[in-house]
């Protein structure tokens, strides 16, 4: 499908299509780990394959997943995929994309958390630290706010992969394994009318 037909679909039917079904939810989690092939998310999710390889097919459609290869099995070819590469962009790079590749772009992160967050909420995983973070706030903001906020979050970012560097490392000299977390960071303009901030 191309950004302009994935376009006219609307990023609300883009996110739905992508998020709207559980196997789809678990599915998107395991091709954002790796690559895999629809029997082997059949297997793992204990459904069948045909049913499998249908939702595989439609986050296809909505760009979530790329094919990655092809395997003959028993007389059969078996399709591989993974999660679409979203490779880091930097400010100067954003600047010179068209508005139609940034909003393709956005739209397959913000699938990407979603089903994620799904995914964990499904699984009892999302509740299962106390310690786990969730928060948002609705900020008032001026242009230098904004500028601030965004300086915050690109530092963040740095010190999020210095941990996970350092986790990787006491990791691989324990031989352990570890498990598999996510951070999201989002800093946006809301769709809605600004109000003026309350100073009663």
């Amino acid at each position: 499908m191309t950004a302009k037909a994935k376009q006219a679909k609307g990023v609300d039917e883009l996110v739905i299509q992508a998020v709207g079904h559980p196997i789809r939810i678990d599915a998107l989690a395991i091709f954002n780990e790796r690559t895999a092939s629809p029997n082997e998310i059949a297997k793992e999710l204990g459904e069948g394959v045909s049913l499998v390889g249908y939702h595989v097919i439609e986050l296809l459609k909505t760009g979530c997943i790329e094919p990655v290869k092809t395997e003959p099995r028993r007389g059969a070819v078996e399709h591989y995929y993974r999660a679409t590469t979203r490779p880091h962009i930097s400010d100067e790079e954003w600047r010179e994309l068209s508005e139609e590749s940034r909003q393709e772009i956005s739209t397959l992160v913000f699938q990407a958390i979603v089903g994620e967050g799904l995914g964990s909420l499904r699984a009892g995983k999302l509740d299962a630290r106390e310690d786990r973070h969730l928060s948002w706030r609705v900020l008032s903001l001026d242009e230098a706010g904004w500028q601030e906020l965004m300086a915050m979050l690109a530092n963040s970012l740095g010190e999020v992969e210095e941990i996970e560097a350092k986790s990787i490392a006491r990791l691989a000299e324990a031989g352990e394994t570890g498990f598999s977390a996510i951070v999201a960071m989002m800093g946006f303009e809301r769709a809605g009318r600004r109000r003026p901030p309350d100073n009663t």
